[in-house]
């Protein structure tokens, strides 16, 4: 188990929404823009603010606060679109504010704990580091089968 642990480790981009920190594989992460004027789309659900044009690609933009349910706050000049790979769709993702790049053993990792997690679809685990603790997010299971579909649609 001792060189499990030594060897295997998790790259992170760490971003805040609200008050928590949440990491996300870097290998799931194409880059990270600022803030850009986002075209709303009709018909869409609440928590998809709209699409963006990036270097001639058409990107759907999902606001995590909305998608959470968390607290809607203005966006500032800390706030980030980090566009990701979602169940093999490219997806930009609003976030407060990215903060770092980690490694965090594998080991420092748990799963969330289920008694207070309702819909923990979203969280494949709890990483401790530096006395802090990282939200570990499960981005494929952030939309829906069906919201997939009609991403589909957006992205043509």
């Amino acid at each position: 188990m001792e060189a499990v642990q030594s060897t295997q480790e998790l790259q992170l981009v760490v971003f805040r929404l609200a008050k928590e920190e949440y990491g996300l594989p870097i290998t799931k992460v194409q880059e990270i823009n600022r803030l850009v004027p986002i075209t709303k789309l009709p018909q869409t659900p609440s928590f998809m603010e709209g699409i963006i044009n990036l270097r001639g690609r058409i990107i759907p933009v999902i606001d995590l606060r909305k998608r959470f349910s968390l607290a809607i706050s203005e966006h500032n000049d800390d706030t980030r679109i980090i566009i990701v790979e979602v169940s093999g769709q490219t997806v930009g993702i609003i976030v407060d504010a990215v903060t770092e790049v980690v490694r965090l053993p594998a080991a420092s990792v748990e799963p969330p704990p289920p008694t207070f997690i309702l819909d923990a679809q979203y969280i494949y685990g709890v990483g401790k580091i530096d006395g802090r603790l990282l939200i570990l997010l499960e981005i494929d299971n952030v939309l829906t089968t069906q919201e997939e579909i009609a991403l589909m649609q957006v992205n043509g």
